[in-house]
């Protein structure tokens, strides 16, 4: 599905189904140098169990056109306006890494537009290492490999993936590939960049739930309990066992039930 949001193409993956008027809306947000392939197996189980799904492609991120933007709030408002474009009132909305912040920062402002709020792969704050900054300003491929070695655990690295016959390292490292030049880098200072977490976290009025890796180093748990304690809003855990950063990549079919069940105890 492609719609035009603030003057730009933006491409977003629906499970092949349209939107429906008075079905339940699941946005999906992508983490930094990726696009909606990363939420493909949950958004095809919603799509295919009459459900709505926006898996979207941020702007300068897979087939959606424009710019990247360069700040989280800049993010959350473009959200808003996705929303808007696609006619679309309210959404449970999953954020993951990059995606988590702009989801914190986007139910803390528009409040009347999130239903439920899944965080994956987050934290506050979420600093990233000056070597790989400079990898990503001068799109050096080393830049990639830090963010896989970092990003998934090491069982991860030996093998382990949920489908059989693909490996989880190279996935990562050929998804992250296909971003344009400058896109990583414009991800990643963003989040380093990114301030107002907590705060953001303190005004979110909905139910809030978090899924960690106990093997994150990027967003490791003590950083999520930072920003999990400064809720006030319902909120709910789980702590995936030998999981990294990549939970979508990792165990996408322990992050599919989790989002069942959250879907269920909000709806």
């Amino acid at each position: 599905m492609e719609l035009t949001v603030n003057g730009s193409r933006t491409y977003i993956y629906t499970g092949t189904h349209a939107l429906e008027p008075g079905r339940t809306t699941w946005l999906f947000v992508h983490g930094a140098g990726m696009d909606h392939s990363a939420w493909i197996l949950q958004s095809r189980y919603f799509a295919f169990h009459g459900q709505n799904v926006m898996a979207v492609d941020l702007p300068g991120h897979g087939r959606s056109a424009g710019e990247p933007l360069g700040a989280i709030e800049a993010q959350a408002d473009w959200l808003a306006a996705l929303l808007d474009a696609a006619g679309v009132e309210q959404a449970m909305v999953v954020g993951h890494s990059m995606g988590s912040l702009a989801a914190v920062d986007f139910a803390a402002r528009y409040p009347d537009r999130v239903q439920g709020l899944a965080l994956v792969g987050t934290g506050f704050p979420m600093p990233v290492a000056e070597p790989l900054l400079e990898a990503t300003r001068a799109n050096d491929p080393r830049g990639i490999g830090m963010i896989m070695n970092w990003g998934i655990s090491p069982q991860s690295h030996l093998g382990g993936n949920q489908a059989p016959g693909l490996w989880i390292h190279g996935q990562g490292v050929r998804l992250l590939e296909q971003a344009a030049p400058g896109v990583l880098f414009t991800d990643m200072n963003a989040c380093n960049a990114y301030e107002a977490g907590v705060a953001r976290a303190g005004e979110i009025a909905c139910p809030v739930h978090f899924v960690i890796g106990d093997r994150d180093m990027m967003t490791p748990p003590k950083a999520t309990a930072a920003l999990a304690d400064a809720v006030t809003a319902p909120v709910s855990r789980t702590v995936l066992r030998g999981c990294g950063h990549m939970t979508p990549l990792e165990r996408p079919n322990e992050l599919l039930d989790e989002l069942v069940a959250f879907g269920g105890r909000v709806g």
